[in-house]
């Protein structure tokens, strides 16, 4: 996989994060898109209208035997469809979760060993500048750390209809908690030793055994703390919706967004606009010896280019063979975590890792 020869790409799932990875393949001259697959035709960009489409995924991937498959689809499938093509010989770009039960998650790695492939999986922020600021600044404060984060997103008309079908199979939580839950497993580098979660079914739109609203506390092993609350649906509240806080006994790292940002807007969901670094020093006065530092993050990717840059790596890990043992293995632990939050929400009862 050194030459220069593009990788043949099968993207399958053409929601808002497939068409997104799908025009990154379109663009990407590393990459050349051999067929679509989806349960039904979407309304899809100009650039996408004259590639192959399937609505099965094994047909697909046994006519094409493409390089790469890029599987964005509900969570429910996803061990399948990545598993069936790392037998078949292709590297994988998986969306996240990984997969809805830590086992199949823990199958879906063990096959990409097997089978000698790449797995990168689709944590987005591990690709933005600012989240990889952030993260160096608050790993300078040293632990313990305190994490406070949520995503609450009020959506209505179809963002509502989107999330109504995410929830068929995956929680708030899990579907957005495991990006944020990976955020602190890279700040502390410790072992999350027990989780606790919450949850409420606000709407009566949802499965009986579902919750549009979740709260979770994660105990790691080094003393760290944090939480992190997700809700999605036309009563979410935008007051504090967007909190991402690390402290220390050092001081504070904390993301500031812009105070006219809404939570239906893609964008806000990953840009920064200011990270204000906090140090907790003080003299023989008893002030601050040092102000607050404002790391103005200007020029930041949107959405398009974030994924953009995902598959750039994706290329990178194949034609540079990456080692992606970490990059696996912490997958698989933000999603332990985000999935005893949802087993601590439905007993009742915290859960030790």
């Amino acid at each position: 996989m050194t030459s220069n020869i593009p990788l043949r790409v099968l993207v399958a799932g053409l929601g808002n994060m497939g068409r997104s990875h799908a025009l990154a393949y379109h663009n990407n001259p590393g990459f050349e898109i051999v067929g679509l697959v989806n349960r039904s035709k979407p309304d899809l960009p100009a650039e996408l209208g004259d590639y192959p489409f399937f609505d099965n995924f094994e047909t697909a991937l046994s006519d094409l035997k493409p390089d790469v498959c890029s599987i964005n689809t509900y969570s429910d499938s996803h061990a399948a469809y990545a598993i069936q093509a790392f037998e078949a010989g292709a590297h994988v770009f998986l969306e996240k979760p990984l997969a809805t039960t830590v086992a199949d998650a823990e199958r879906v790695v063990a096959a990409a060993k097997a089978a000698g492939r790449k797995l990168v999986v689709g944590y987005i922020l591990r690709h933005h500048p600012s989240w990889i600021r952030l993260i160096a600044e608050a790993r300078k404060l040293g632990p313990p750390y305190v994490f406070r984060m949520n995503l609450n997103q009020q959506s209505s008309g179809a963002h509502w209809d989107v999330h109504k079908a995410l929830m068929k199979t995956t929680a708030p939580i899990v579907d957005c908690g495991v990006h944020y839950l990976d955020v602190m497993c890279q700040i502390t580098d410790a072992r999350a030793v027990e989780v606790r979660g919450m949850g409420l079914r606000m709407s009566d739109e949802i499965a009986e055994d579902m919750y549009n609203y979740g709260h979770l506390q994660v105990l790691f092993e080094d003393g760290s703390v944090g939480w992190y609350e997700a809700g999605w649906g036309p009563m979410m509240s935008e007051t504090a919706f967007f909190v991402k806080d690390v402290m220390s006994p050092k001081g504070s790292v904390s993301i500031r967004v812009d105070e006219n940002a809404r939570s239906a807007d893609i964008d806000t969901h990953t840009k920064t606009s200011v990270i204000r670094v906090h140090r907790a020093e003080t003299g023989p006065d008893g002030g601050f010896l040092k102000p607050d530092e404002d790391l103005k993050m200007d020029g930041e990717p949107g959405h398009q280019e974030l994924c953009d840059l995902e598959q750039a790596y994706m290329l990178k890990a194949i034609r540079e063979d990456i080692d992606l043992t970490r990059h696996m293995g912490d997958a698989v632990q933000s999603l332990r975590i985000a999935l005893a939050a949802d087993e601590s929400v439905r007993t009742g009862q915290p859960v030790r890792l």
